[in-house]
């Protein structure tokens, strides 16, 4: 515990403690805690306030009447009852663990209890969830109904913004950009036609490659779109705008390519990490180095990356049964 943190709960303690310690009583203590010191919102609050009330129902049926009579079994109890009794996923176990155990952090520090029994508990492991990817097929079909293609001059004239809406789309699966890095774009960040920079999660900049059906869609766009709209607003960088001249935001982008997904067919939830998760699932599938993967999607490490091999594997697989002659059963 830092010491910074444990002077400023002194120096409440006086009030945050009650003089009859019941366990709600030192509840709602803690909660006062996180009030004063944390700052946390109403609605965060009421979760936590929400998740130890479940806490310490269980603690009474256990007949349990104080801090000191929990065990470290105890509390490891109370997690598996959440998976068995409550049904609660393994991110919802975590959170409610997590109040648990700094419910256990703030007796301790108060002296309530001479060890904390919840710090060797730990959250089940989260269930490991494959990304979300599309066929090529899909990829095809969504592009084509989120707006017209270069030369479609009848479709370009008809509803113009519609352009950039494709060309969105269009850079989004061809870098495997998340949305935030795409729409913070700006003009210079357009290298060339074929390269563009990208700046990802803490600022770090990669420059990725622009295929030619990208290139042609954003050209389109630059040429064709974005001087109408530019001249709507104030001058601003950024690539992709708004019919107010400013930069498109991350809620538009969402509803330009559900829009196009419902035009397209496509059943499901399709959102702008479909096209990230489809970009690297059929680089991989065409044969791809997971490494090259890894420094196109700007992830920090290779392990992030790997788990799109765990989608070709199972693509593989059932290719395998269908087509083999010797693997049908």
């Amino acid at each position: 515990m830092p010491p910074w943190f444990a002077r400023k709960l002194r120096a409440y303690s006086k009030w945050l403690m009650p003089k009859e310690a019941s366990l709600r009583s030192l509840i709602d203590a803690y909660l006062r805690h996180l009030t004063i010191e944390r700052g946390m919102s109403r609605n965060t609050l009421a979760a936590y306030g929400r998740d130890l009330a479940r806490y310490e129902e269980f603690l009474v049926q256990q007949g349990i009447s104080t801090p000191s009579e929990v065990s470290k079994q105890v509390v490891a109890t109370f997690g598996e009852q959440l998976v068995t009794k409550f049904g609660l996923k393994a991110s919802s176990v975590a959170r409610v663990l997590s109040g648990v155990r700094g419910l256990h952090r703030f007796w301790l520090v108060e002296a309530v209890t001479e060890g904390d029994v919840s710090s060797a508990v730990k959250p089940p492991a989260p269930a490991r969830r494959l990304p979300k990817a599309i066929s090529l097929a899909d990829i095809e079909k969504l592009l084509t109904a989120s707006g017209p293609e270069a030369g479609d001059e009848a479709a370009i004239a008809l509803n113009p913004v519609r352009v950039r809406d494709r060309a969105l789309l269009e850079l989004l699966y061809a870098t495997g950009g998340r949305v935030s890095e795409i729409i913070n774009l700006d003009l210079d960040d357009l290298i060339d036609p074929t390269l563009i920079r990208l700046f990802g999660k803490g600022d770090k900049e990669r420059v990725v490659p622009v295929g030619s059906y990208a290139q042609r869609a954003v050209e389109n766009y630059l040429v064709r779109v974005r001087p109408t709209l530019a001249a709507a607003g104030k001058g601003t960088p950024a690539l992709f705008l708004n019919q107010r001249g400013s930069r498109l935001s991350r809620q538009s982008a969402w509803q330009i390519i559900a829009a196009a997904a419902d035009a397209a067919g496509l059943s499901g939830h399709i959102s702008p990490h479909t096209l990230r998760h489809s970009f690297a699932t059929h680089l991989l599938e065409g044969g791809a180095d997971v490494r090259v993967v890894q420094e196109l999607l700007g992830h920090a490490s290779v392990a992030t990356t790997q788990i799109y091999t765990l989608i070709t594997v199972d693509a593989l697989r059932e290719m395998y049964a269908t087509a083999h002659p010797r693997a049908r059963r």
